[in-house]
């Protein structure tokens, strides 16, 4: 799976880590620096990132289906 940033929130993001070098680092971080940096992390931690909130809403519908059990289930 391709996961893929609409050109708004990388801009942003861009300009996040931009502000993050030069307020913290005192280090100014170029265009290609900071989309690299970003290329990096969309390859290394969006996969982890998404495959958790997968795994967080299978969880959360397997509670509620469970509950449905309890809800719907008719003793006899």
């Amino acid at each position: 799976m391709q996961i893929e940033l609409t050109d708004h929130r990388t801009t942003q993001f861009k300009g996040q880590l931009q502000s993050l070098f030069r307020d913290e680092f005192d280090e100014e971080l170029s265009e290609y620096r900071a989309n690299e940096i970003l290329k990096l992390a969309i390859k290394t931690l969006c996969p982890d990132v998404y495959n958790q909130a997968v795994q967080d809403v299978r969880a959360h519908l397997q509670m509620k289906l469970d509950d449905l059990d309890v809800e719907i289930y008719v003793d006899v």
